[in-house]
């Protein structure tokens, strides 16, 4: 443990957890053994962090956040699965993080995200980069959530969905299926609107690529072709972009299907 850690009297830090530089750990707070906490780290009141976690440098995590716990999974068997968190991350309020199981083998959040306060994060989930989710959006096992998506308010996203980079899901909406990257989608349950303009001129991508990504989208959502029928016209009938070849890919490997266009 690092001398220059400020740990309040009434934290409970393991001995043999690992802090480095200027990691802070606030009332009541409590670190397990298997714990490692980056530098600049800071902890709320009355947080626990435990299990095999790995924390990077400069995260805030607020009060009552629960990391590492083991996973609400009926065949979990003990498992040494880690939590593994990057650097820059904000996890709010009584944030819940499991860890993961035999199956996946961890939990996986990237740099620079933000998670809301009563977020919930299940077993063997993956979280990209700046990502956002909203108050209570609850993630079961194996989500994907790609990079800098946003995720609403009390979302509930069903196990082994994926959600596709620059994305955004309404608040309140039932996610069933894969979310495809660059969508707006609502609903219960949840529906494709369009795509998500605002995110993608935010993320300064080239107007000519959002062009074709709304064409893109009007011939897979809005003309009634199959799935197959539709990605062969886009691959005739748009010009090679890296954004629509992203597209084209997250579809053809969906597991469970994309989400329908709303009616």
């Amino acid at each position: 443990m690092s001398k220059n850690a400020n740990i309040h009297p009434t934290a409970c830090v393991h001995p043999k957890a690992q802090l480095e530089e200027c990691v802070s750990v606030g009332p009541f707070s409590v670190v397990g053994e298997q714990v490692r906490i980056g530098a600049q780290t800071s902890l709320g009141n009355s947080c626990l962090i435990d299990g095999h976690t790995q924390i990077g440098k400069r995260c805030k995590i607020f009060t009552g956040a629960v990391i590492g716990s083991i996973p609400q999974d009926l065949k979990y068997k003990g498992e040494k699965a880690p939590v593994i968190i990057g650097d820059d991350n904000i996890i709010r309020e009584y944030v819940t993080i499991n860890s993961g199981t035999a199956e996946k083998g961890k939990t996986v959040i990237g740099n620079k995200n933000l998670l809301m306060a009563y977020c919930h994060v299940a077993h063997d989930c993956e979280i990209f980069d700046e990502v956002v989710i909203a108050n209570v959006g609850t993630l079961a096992g194996h989500v994907s959530i790609e990079k800098r998506a946003v995720i609403g308010g009390l979302v509930a996203i069903h196990q082994f969905v994926r959600v596709g980079q620059f994305a955004i899901v309404g608040g309140c909406s039932k996610v069933t299926q894969d979310i495809p990257p660059y969508a707006m989608v609502d609903g219960h349950p949840a529906r494709v609107y369009g795509i998500n303009n605002v995110g993608l001129k935010r993320a300064n991508i080239p107007a000519e690529s959002i062009q074709y990504l709304k064409t893109a989208f009007k011939i897979l959502f809005r003309i009634g072709l199959a799935t197959t029928n539709a990605l062969k016209r886009i691959k005739n009938e748009i010009p090679p972009d890296s954004h629509v070849e992203y597209l084209i890919k997250f579809i053809e490997n969906s597991q469970r299907g994309v989400c329908t266009g709303r009616v």
